[in-house]
């Protein structure tokens, strides 16, 4: 299995597609390498060691990085308003972190239960704020492999359901509007969108506790 010191193969290639229009693939690695960003500073906020160093993220760089810092602040806001819902992830679902299909198929439902209603910025960061709670989860529970999976299955969902999206925006960029503009009504905008997620992370809990027909 690959592991996330690889990412640092496609750290350079992200930073320049900022200039023209990104490509699916792009906008996927983008994705994952602010998902092992996103990952690694709450692995940091929350005191975790991890148990090889060759699965430490590197940072991105560039434009990249203003998009990462700026994702890191919204979910920092967010986690804040709802701290219960991004801790201890894995015990809200009820799964085992030793099965990376149950781990992937728990995340994904998760996901697709966040954007069932459609897709705004403040979903977005709520569906990072989950990654990284479980990738936490995982992390103590000694299943650090379980990160590279929780990374992948964010890529895929992102080339699935959210790249049309964020191509009409002109890619990841279009998140700094999120706080540049200083008006308060925006600031509602995007908090209220992203507190709507929180009725629907519910949803995906439930959905993955019932029993398989």
């Amino acid at each position: 299995m690959e592991v996330l010191r690889r990412s640092s193969v496609f750290a350079a290639e992200v930073m320049e597609v900022f200039d023209r229009s990104p490509t699916d693939k792009e906008l996927v690695s983008q994705a994952k390498a602010l998902c092992r960003d996103y990952i690694n500073s709450r692995l940091i906020q929350a005191g975790v060691s991890w148990s090889k160093p060759e699965y430490n993220a590197p940072v991105p760089g560039g434009k990249l990085a203003e998009v990462s810092t700026i994702l890191l602040r919204l979910g920092d806001e967010l986690e804040y308003i709802r701290p219960n819902v991004y801790r201890n992830v894995a015990r809200q679902l009820n799964i085992s972190l030793h099965s990376e299909t149950v781990v992937s198929d728990a995340f994904l439902a998760v996901a697709a239960q966040i954007f069932t209603a459609g897709i705004t910025w403040g979903k977005v960061v709520s569906l990072y704020a989950v990654a990284a709670g479980l990738a936490v989860d995982c992390v103590r529970h000694a299943q650090p492999a379980m990160v590279h999976t929780i990374v992948d299955c964010l890529g895929e969902f992102v080339r699935k359901t959210l790249v049309t999206w964020l191509k009409r925006r002109g890619g990841w960029a279009d998140i700094t509007k999120c706080v540049v503009n200083t008006d308060p009504s925006l600031r509602s905008h995007w908090l209220v969108a992203a507190l709507c997620s929180f009725g629907h992370f519910l949803k995906a809990i439930f959905f993955v506790l019932l029993p398989e027909r």
